[in-house]
């Protein structure tokens, strides 16, 4: 990671973008719009205060703005970065990942997030659906879950045979071992958070219209089969651990905190720096005497409604 920007030296930039850009960031930061009263009383109570949210979204424009240069850096040089977000349902991974990808090119970041495999992708070798997802030179890919279903929800569920989980333990640190050594920079991250938490963060998205669509039945058994997710990411941990592609544990209660923290961290896992860049200048409009700009007929335009 290059050295992060002078506070003084970024204050009239990260002030103007602050003011430019704050309705957009507090708009994704609404929290528990419909909640009832109460379950908002209970909610605050378990949480202490967090973050002031000036000097969240301070901190956030400001690793925003290094990932810029880590996205400059990867497409100058053609690297291929791969970061893995598990963890629990509802543990914050969608949320972090909005905002690493929130300023970027999605030409060159982008996330996938497969649905259930298919019957036909069920009789492939376990990992074939998604290699064809991995990035090729100058690409940044977010997975929003990943392989690792197998031995989560897969296994846990009972949609994979304990024989293929142990396939997979037996498979899964060599198959990383080649991507990293094909030239994929490869980053895990796990976001875990408490019981109490991830029953108040269901109990929000129950109460809320906004949320419900991210309940499924699926998150619903998570809550009945706690302990046997425990154990499964316990020994994910033991046996899939390896120098070439660590886990990175994530504290995710804080969920402001949490975003900060995993996007810190993740800058300091690539070694970006600066790269060339050619001055931009807009050119002169050219202006033709003799065009006419015609009138569209009315009804081709939205209803200025607000």
């Amino acid at each position: 990671m290059t050295d992060t920007l002078n506070p003084q030296d970024g204050m009239d930039w990260l002030e103007a973008e602050l003011a430019d850009t704050l309705d957009e960031d507090y708009e994704l930061e609404i929290s528990e719009p419909a909640l009832s009263m109460e379950i908002r009383k209970i909610y605050q109570k378990a949480h202490p205060p967090s973050i002031p949210r000036a000097d969240y979204f301070r901190a956030l424009l400001t690793l925003q703005s290094e990932l810029i240069k880590l996205q400059d850096w990867v497409s100058y040089h053609q690297e291929k970065v791969v970061v893995i977000f598990e963890g629990r349902d509802s543990a914050g991974k969608g949320g972090v990942i909005k905002r690493i990808t929130q300023r970027l090119n999605p030409r060159v970041a982008r996330v996938v997030a497969l649905p259930a495999p298919s019957e036909r992708e069920k009789s492939q070798w376990y990992f074939q659906r998604y290699v064809p997802h991995l990035p090729a030179g100058g690409e940044i890919v977010l997975f929003d879950r990943s392989w690792y279903n197998r031995s989560g929800v897969e296994r846990v569920m009972g949609f994979a045979s304990e024989d293929q989980v142990e396939q997979f333990f037996n498979d899964v640190p060599e198959f990383e071992r080649m991507l990293v050594r094909s030239g994929i920079r490869l980053v895990k991250y796990w976001f875990s958070i408490t019981d109490e938490e991830q029953q108040m963060r269901f109990l929000m998205r129950i109460h809320d219209p906004l949320k419900q669509w991210k309940l499924s039945p699926m998150d619903l058994q998570s809550r009945v089969r706690w302990e046997q997710y425990t154990k499964a990411k316990e020994e994910t941990f033991a046996r899939t651990n390896i120098p070439e592609a660590p886990w990175y544990i994530v504290e995710g209660n804080d969920k402001k905190r949490a975003r900060l923290n995993c996007i810190d961290h993740l800058l300091h896992q690539i070694p970006y720096g600066p790269v060339p860049h050619e001055e931009i200048a807009l050119p002169e409009r050219v202006f033709n005497p003799n065009y006419e700009r015609k009138v569209l007929p009315p009804e081709l335009y939205v209803p200025q409604k607000y």
